[in-house]
């Protein structure tokens, strides 16, 4: 861990990360490959002592009253270190991510032609909240595509993180790579580091990851670019023609992620010609699954059962197994309804009806749309250019699932002729 006396020791830190990063990036794409199956394979021989420090910080994190939530992302498991090294695996075997991304030459004026290429961000920040797991598959991300990386965790997880710091810079250092290129700052500097970090112009985007306080607060305190993550507050609209069955395996499926249910459906739309029957039937399967639901007026009048929502309730995610029920006027509404309250990552519909498919493809404004599919989010993806880190509802060059294309940018070569 690096700990800062001044916001100029962090300018001199990040100068060193950009640097060692581009050592990285010119190492070439063979090296990396090696790096990576390497952190594979150290992960797995460290696993033990990855568990044991994971331990230490969970008995911390309870005499600290850390929440129930934030104590699930930080436990590690051996499944979830597995994971971890199976995504590092398929990201040696991609090789570069850049290569199929020149674009052709087109003629500019008389005498210019141009091109662009894609080349790495250059220094990455990742703020994030427990999930160690991640730190590391950020690392995977980074050594992929070239970047120099800072991370700032939080306190919960600070034995955690200084066991696979230490993994990763041996593995650089095998390989003759500075360790420089990963940078983790002290976590007991809290704050104050975090501020710093937000405001130093020599890093070239900040990912933040966690509840949603926390990423509203890095974007609000941030000067450098931001790319802001989402987690749930996802929606589903039951179209009069959707089954129950699917609107039930949609909902329970959707909070099966591992441990960041990130696109979980919390809040289902009904139409109010939908039978109360059918309402009644996915609420009971919903309570014998566990679940806490809630509803709006007119379904709180319908199911006395329900507890009543509160209006904030439908801006807010719950982040747990909670579900919120409310009736429409149909589909048209529940886009807007949608796109006024929801994250607006992912949401849902279910519909036999081919033309409702397209009417709430046009209207509803979600990054990533789910058409009688669970949304369930899956971060090691069937294919290794799918792995994603998190999801994000930003409009513009990167949108829906954060992958490696959110790590890289466009170089333009302008070049002259006779």
């Amino acid at each position: 861990m690096t700990i800062l006396e001044s916001q100029a020791d962090l300018s001199a830190a990040i100068q060193a990360v950009a640097e060692a990063g581009y050592q990285l990036r010119v190492a070439g794409v063979d090296v990396q490959s090696q790096l990576l199956e390497r952190l594979a394979s150290q992960l797995e021989a460290a696993q033990d002592e990855i568990l044991e420090a994971n331990t230490l910080d969970l008995e911390a994190s309870l005499d600290m009253a850390v929440p129930e939530l934030v104590l699930d992302w930080l436990k590690l498991t051996p499944e979830r270190l597995h994971i971890v090294s199976r995504i590092l695996r398929r990201l040696a075997a991609l090789g570069d991510p850049r290569r199929f991304n020149v674009l052709p030459l087109n003629r500019l004026t008389k005498t210019v032609t141009g091109y662009s290429q894609v080349v790495p961000l250059g220094v990455i920040a990742f703020v994030y909240e427990a999930l160690p797991e991640l730190a590391v598959i950020m690392a995977g991300f980074c050594l992929r595509t070239g970047n120099g990386l800072i991370l700032k965790g939080g306190n919960e997880a600070s034995q955690t993180h200084q066991v696979l710091l230490q993994v990763l810079h041996r593995c650089l250092d095998h390989l003759n790579l500075s360790p420089a290129s990963i940078l983790s700052l002290a976590e007991d500097q809290g704050d104050a580091a975090r501020s710093w970090l937000l405001q130093s112009q020599g890093v070239d985007l900040v990912i933040p990851y966690g509840r949603p306080s926390l990423v509203k607060q890095v974007v609000r305190q941030a000067t450098v670019p931001v790319l802001p993550t989402a987690m749930g507050n996802c929606y589903l609209y039951w179209s009069a023609s959707g089954s129950l069955d699917k609107v039930t395996q949609m909902v329970l499926d959707s909070h099966r992620g591992d441990p960041d249910a990130v696109n979980a459906i919390e809040k289902v739309l009904i139409p109010t010609h939908c039978s109360v029957s059918a309402v009644a039937q996915l609420c009971n399967v919903l309570w014998d699954n566990g679940f806490d639901l809630l509803g709006d007026e007119p379904m709180v009048a319908e199911l006395p059962d329900l507890k009543l929502a509160q209006p904030t309730d439908w801006d807010q995610p719950f982040l747990s197994k909670t579900v919120a029920l409310a009736r429409v006027d149909g589909l048209t509404a529940a886009a807007h309804w949608m796109n006024r309250h929801s994250s607006g990552h992912a949401n849902s519909l279910v519909t036999e009806v081919y033309q409702e498919v397209g009417q709430f493809t046009r209207l509803v404004n979600s990054a990533v749309v789910y058409i009688n599919t669970s949304p369930r989010f899956v971060r090691n993806g069937p294919q290794a250019d799918a792995i994603a880190l998190g999801m994000t509802a930003q409009q513009g060059r990167c949108q829906g699932f954060i992958g490696l294309q959110a790590l890289l940018t466009n170089q333009h070569i302008l070049q002259g002729f006779d």
